[in-house]
């Protein structure tokens, strides 16, 4: 017998289309794809931007904490004594005027000293004297909060 029609075994669809013609549904799936791959990127990278540079803060037991929010001009002096605005590095002579420009471009911005444990008082003094000089009357220092251990210094080890 002979079969007039369909194969047998062979499933048919039926044409939605004609041959040639573009697809007009919009597929989001590479798009939310490289959106996720960037947020994931952003997400690494961020915690990785340091505002500045990075110092041994002196560690003291009433620590004041509060969140970075980007609004404070920071200031660090590292323990060799050199002196950095943001991540430039500039000379105590120029520090004034550095910060002073700084802060007529963003008035709304703070004073944050970053010094190093292990920079004498006398360094400290001098930047905070430069930054008085340039009309700063506010500047906060940036400290380490103590650890919760238990403390051997009592004798007992």
């Amino acid at each position: 017998m002979i079969a007039i029609g369909k194969k047998p075994g062979r499933l048919t669809r039926p044409r939605k289309r004609a041959r040639g013609s573009m697809k007009a549904d919009i597929n989001v799936t590479p798009l939310v794809d490289v959106v996720l791959v960037l947020l994931i990127i952003f997400m690494v990278v961020t915690p990785m931007l340091s505002k500045g540079v990075n110092v041994d803060l002196p560690i003291t037991e009433h620590h004041d904490k509060r969140t970075d929010d980007n609004r404070d001009v920071v200031v660090a002096v590292t323990h060799r004594g050199q002196i950095f605005v943001g991540s430039a590095e500039v000379s105590l002579e120029r520090l004034g005027d550095t910060v002073a420009a700084e802060r007529r471009r963003h008035p709304d911005k703070g004073i944050f000293l970053k010094g190093d444990a292990r920079i004498d008082y006398g360094q400290a003094r001098r930047i905070m004297e430069a930054l008085h000089a340039a009309g700063i009357e506010q500047v906060q220092l940036g400290t380490e909060e103590a650890s919760k251990m238990p403390s051997t210094a009592g004798g007992n080890p």
